[in-house]
């Protein structure tokens, strides 16, 4: 499926090297239970995109799971899915999970989103999820995105904007959590107030008809994405105290505090926003 002049990137701009949550199994294991927790918000996307029976998908950053089990149902036997990630532990998991799921038309193939070397015009739908929010260049992703699409066909992603951090009562140790979090995920050049750029990306990128929807990030006590910034510094565990930022002994007693603060039911608590964007390739 390589197409001759898409080349693989140098080694030196690695994908791996520049994700902003790094590689873990405790990452590894959060972006299993995200394919749960925002299935509902990827299904409504693929929906707005009329993903349909007998086509073709591609999903950019497909982790260990993604977006693939969505996909396949949408097209079913007659279409075809390709998965793909440029960490080669979550390419194989992913390959598991479709062959376990029997997932039939669904590809995994190992490769930077931002230059994949997949046939130009090729899919139907063009598909990332919480991917442009982890990169420091996001356009370049957008840029591959369009370049695979069909014309007429749609680019959608997912991405959160995680600016905003509302708890209530306060909690010391969910405002130093917060802190620590922009600090070590913007370490590379990552954006975590992404999401509400991802429609002007879009629009720069060469779509028509761009749209979006916002949908906050606000759940309750015993649900697994209330604490996302949580897991996500749990995560980054290792860059934290190699930047300096925090020991060990800090982290687990902030992370217990703020776990026994969000457990309160009378905790509010809202961690960002979700945006929902899409855009048409011009005939």
């Amino acid at each position: 499926m390589a197409d001759p002049e898409r080349p693989r990137r140098e080694s030196g701009t690695d994908a791996n090297a520049v994700y902003a949550l790094g590689s873990s199994e405790i990452e590894t294991e959060r972006l299993r239970r995200q394919a749960d927790e925002l299935a509902n918000d990827s299904a409504a996307l693929l929906d707005r995109a009329g993903l349909d029976r007998g086509q073709r998908a591609v999903d950019l950053g497909c982790g260990p799971r993604g977006v693939l089990d969505l996909m396949a149902q949408r097209v079913g036997p007659l279409g075809a899915v390709v998965g793909i990630d440029a960490d080669s532990k979550h390419v194989a998991a992913a390959r598991l999970f479709a062959a376990e799921q029997q997932l039939g038309g669904v590809e995994v193939v190992e490769a930077d989103a931002r230059a994949t070397g997949l046939p130009t015009g090729s899919f139907d739908v063009v598909h990332g999820r919480a991917l442009l929010i982890t990169i420091p260049d996001p356009a370049e992703v957008v840029t591959e995105m369009v370049r695979l699409a069909r014309p007429g066909g749609w680019v959608v992603s997912l991405e959160p904007d995680s600016e905003y951090l509302l708890c209530y009562p306060p909690s010391e140790a969910v405002e130093r959590i917060g802190q620590l979090f922009a600090i070590a995920f913007s370490r590379n050049g990552a954006d975590p107030a992404l999401g509400r750029k991802v429609p002007e990306l879009l629009r720069h990128g060469g779509l028509h008809d761009v749209g979006v929807d916002v949908r906050p990030q606000m759940f309750p006590p015993g649900h697994s994405r209330r604490t996302i910034r949580l897991d996500l510094v749990r995560a980054m565990r290792s860059q934290i105290i190699g930047m300096g930022l925090a020991a060990g002994a800090e982290l687990d007693d902030l992370d217990r505090r703020a776990r026994e603060h969000l457990d309160n039911p009378e905790t509010v608590a809202m961690f960002g926003f979700l945006f929902l964007a899409w855009g048409r390739k011009p005939t």
